[in-house]
Formats: structure tokens, C-alpha cells, sequence
């Protein structure tokens, strides 16, 4: 999950618009759009702009927090915080159809989540990341264990994110998580396609 966080991309000179097609050129198929501080008139154009370059590419758009700008601009679904919208109110306006993920840190809250109607759930930080503050402490590869085998007993995906880079992205694999979710590795290098790409040939069994 290449996630466009537009504080990032700003910081390293890209529009969200452009970074998202970088992702994608690399081969990119899950996009995740966060815009913590953007007005709403303005995320929805971008991420209007977004879906149609990604859906072209036959991929997939999931928006942070903003189940409105999912609907209106025709993305794929919603990936949603504890302090946000319940994943059961995210599907009043978005659907049934409609992709759900949650995020958790704890394992009450993973299990909170697993009874949720989510179809995937995220776990993190596992490393120590400045991208977001979120009030809890890097967690390290064994929650992720442990993690994955609740979510498989559910038949939920778990999607690890924190501080994940090229050289850790495969033991987080390994520990179970069913995928990575990346920010600040992919524009890291200054090439995201290429860093993309290299993500996609390490991680592809």
C-alpha cells in the first residue's frame, strides 16, 4: 500500500497528484490518499484526479478518514482511525460494496476491529516513525505475529505500518502481515517509481 500523504510529498517537492502517478508508473496498485490538514473543496479534486489515473491503471484508491471525498470522487473505499468515523458509519456513506479498513494499536483494539464489518486491518507503528504521531510506541515484529494470526482466524488481511522500509519490509512479511503500507521510504531515494518498483520485485514471491 503506497500511501500519498500530502504533508510528505509537499516536503519533498512532489503534488500529490504527481507522486500518486509516480507510484503507479512504478506499479503501484493500492494507493492510499491522507490529507490530514486539506480543505475539502480541494481533496476532492485531487483525489477526483487520482482515482481516474489509478483506475486506468487498474488500481485501487483508498482515502484516509474522509468517507464523503471516497463516495464523491468515486474511490474505492475508506481506510479509517480509532477516533474517527466507525467503520459501521463509514458504510452509511460509502456502502456495503465499498472498501473498509481500520486502524489499531493495541490488541483490544484489534480485536475490537476484527468484529467490525472491516475487510482489512492495520497494525502499527511497527518501527519508530515521525510521519504521524499517534500516541503509541513502535511495536516491533512479534505483535505482528501475533496480530496475523487473530486477523487470519478471521479471514482478515493485516496490513503492518510504521516506519516499514525496503531492508524490513520482508521480515514484516514474513511475521505474518499480509501487506506493508510505506510513506516515507518511497520518496526517500527522490525516484518513487523506481523505489516502487524495487519494492515489488524484493517483496513478489
Amino acid at each position: 500500500m503506497a500511501i500519498v500523504d500530502a504533508d510528505v510529498a509537499a516536503r519533498r517537492g512532489w503534488t500529490m497528484t504527481d507522486l500518486a502517478a509516480a507510484y503507479l508508473s512504478g506499479g503501484a496498485t493500492l494507493l492510499q490518499l491522507r490529507a490530514k490538514k486539506a480543505s475539502s473543496g480541494w481533496l476532492l479534486d485531487i483525489t477526483t484526479t487520482i482515482v481516474a489515473l489509478a483506475h486506468q491503471a487498474n488500481a485501487t484508491v483508498i482515502v484516509n478518514d474522509r468517507a464523503d471525498i471516497a463516495r464523491l470522487s468515486g474511490a474505492d473505499g475508506v481506510h479509517v482511525g480509532q477516533e474517527d468515523l466507525t467503520p459501521s458509519q463509514v458504510r452509511r456513506v460509502v456502502g456495503g460494496d465499498a472498501i473498509v479498513g481500520l486502524s489499531t494499536h493495541t490488541p483490544a483494539q484489534l480485536d475490537a476491529a476484527l468484529r467490525e464489518a472491516v475487510d482489512y486491518v492495520a497494525i502499527g507503528p511497527i518501527f519508530g516513525t515521525a510521519t504521524k504521531a499517534t500516541g503509541y510506541g513502535s511495536l516491533g515484529l512479534e505483535p505482528v505475529r501475533r496480530a496475523a494470526e487473530r486477523a487470519s482466524a478471521c479471514e482478515r488481511p493485516l496490513v503492518a505500518i510504521g516506519g516499514i522500509t525496503l531492508e524490513t519490509a520482508p521480515d514484516v512479511l514474513r511475521a505474518g502481515a499480509s501487506a506493508v503500507a510505506v510513506i516515507t521510504d518511497l520518496v526517500a531515494g527522490g525516484d518513487p517509481a523506481a523505489r516502487v518498483r524495487a519494492y515489488l520485485e524484493r517483496l513478489t514471491v
